[in-house]
């Protein structure tokens, strides 16, 4: 067992950094007791070491981040130059397994928090048909080793949108409101609607429809993120208010607006299309290796960055995503999306505040992201400091 999973103790001598503040906080003592914050102090005002009754770690060097929040996480997948693929042939078994190995994962890299936007609906135990979101949820509800879970069901999209197999599709949009009633009736803590229809030109549903299912969501305790990569989809879910737009790789301005205006949440995964260009010399696939695919994904990328940078002059709330699993990434590389965050323009400590806070206030916890005396003792030691160098990030040393 690590040191930092002592039951009693103390990290002395490291920096904070916790998205609220452009500079870190220095000479920062953490006590723990069990599973609590029981003391936080700054600027060397904190007691005698000696005297705090708990086994000590020297942070010197270090920088302490709260636990991370994955915004946009597909827990029962992979990820990989196939994730599609994974999500739609493996057998149920094996994408539980894959469940497994991606929470140990997480909470290896820091990540605490995490919210599951769409998985496959498969047979299981009981016999009947569930999402696996949904089976790992409760599966890892109260095991300190997994993250804190709130989940969708499956995706929800017109006939058409997404591979066969992949979703619940609908005909129409006057049948919207049935499929959502149908996911929370399964117990999700989300429903996730597909916005990118068969026509990239065209929404799949109108903000009436979109809006009708926003309100029995919210009726039922539910929030509901909205799927949008491309501009109309994006645009609707604005109108309608969604909790959140995921993705959001080709915003205007309006749409920036509206998306601040209704306190809707952008989710960026904006790593994933750095993970597409990687498969170039990884893969054979010719959407990643062929020169007009290279050229679309860089013209894509561009726009992204452009858009992120968008919301962010406009006061959209931003939180981090890693799309692992339903996208390229792994599960433990959501420190890759800080980077690509700041990468694009985005200050350093927004950046990490998309990571920690943002996504805690998206994920509907107080707490989560968040490391404060009474909080959950939820938070790593990283080697250097993220808020001049995101791939400190990568740098894990302890975590708890």
């Amino acid at each position: 067992m690590s040191r930092l999973q002592a039951p009693h103790v103390a990290v002395v001598g490291a920096v904070l950094a916790d998205g609220t503040t452009p500079q870190v906080r220095p000479d920062v003592t953490v006590l723990v007791d069990g599973a609590t914050v029981a003391g936080l102090w700054f600027e060397g005002d904190g007691p005698d070491p000696g005297e705090l009754d708990a086994a000590l770690i020297d942070g010197s060097g270090s920088t302490i981040v709260p636990g991370m929040v994955d915004s946009h996480a597909h827990l029962s997948m992979p990820g990989g130059a196939q994730w599609i693929e994974r999500g739609r042939v493996d057998p149920t078994d094996d994408l539980l397994a894959v469940g497994e190995d991606n929470g140990e994962a997480m909470v290896r890299a820091g990540i605490r928090w995490a919210r599951d936007v769409g998985a496959p609906r498969r047979r299981v135990a009981d016999g009947g048909e569930r999402a696996l979101s949904l089976v790992l949820r409760d599966r890892w509800a109260g095991a300190s080793d997994r993250p804190y879970v709130r989940a969708a069901g499956t995706w929800i999209g017109l006939d058409g949108s997404l591979p066969p197999g992949v979703a619940i599709e609908v005909a129409h949009g006057a049948d919207l409101v049935g499929a959502v009633a149908g996911q929370l009736d399964d117990g999700a803590d989300l429903v996730k609607l597909y916005l990118d229809g068969p026509d990239a030109d065209t929404a799949p549903f109108s903000v009436e429809e979109v809006r009708a299912a926003v309100a029995l969501a919210h009726q039922r305790g539910a929030r509901v993120a909205a799927h949008a990569s491309v501009l109309p989809g994006a645009r609707v879910g604005a109108e309608a208010a969604v909790d959140s737009v995921e993705h959001g790789f080709a915003l205007d301005a309006d749409t920036a607006t509206t998306l601040a205006h209704n306190g809707v949440t952008l989710v960026s995964t904006l790593a994933v299309l750095r993970s597409w260009q990687s498969f170039r010399t990884t893969s054979r696939i010719d959407r990643f290796t062929a020169e007009d695919g290279i050229a679309r994904i860089a013209e894509r990328r561009e726009r992204a960055e452009d858009s992120i940078r968008l919301a962010r002059d406009a006061g959209v709330a931003i939180a981090a995503g890693s799309d692992f699993g339903g996208g390229s990434l792994r599960a433990n590389q959501l420190a890759w999306e800080v980077q690509a965050l700041v990468e694009a323009g985005i200050e350093p400590h927004l950046a990490l505040a998309a990571a920690t806070w943002r996504g805690g206030d998206l994920f509907g916890d107080p707490e989560a992201g968040r490391l404060r005396i009474g909080g959950p003792a939820h938070f790593s030691l990283v080697h250097g400091d993220p808020l001049t160098d995101p791939a400190a990030l990568w740098r894990v040393w302890l975590t708890r």
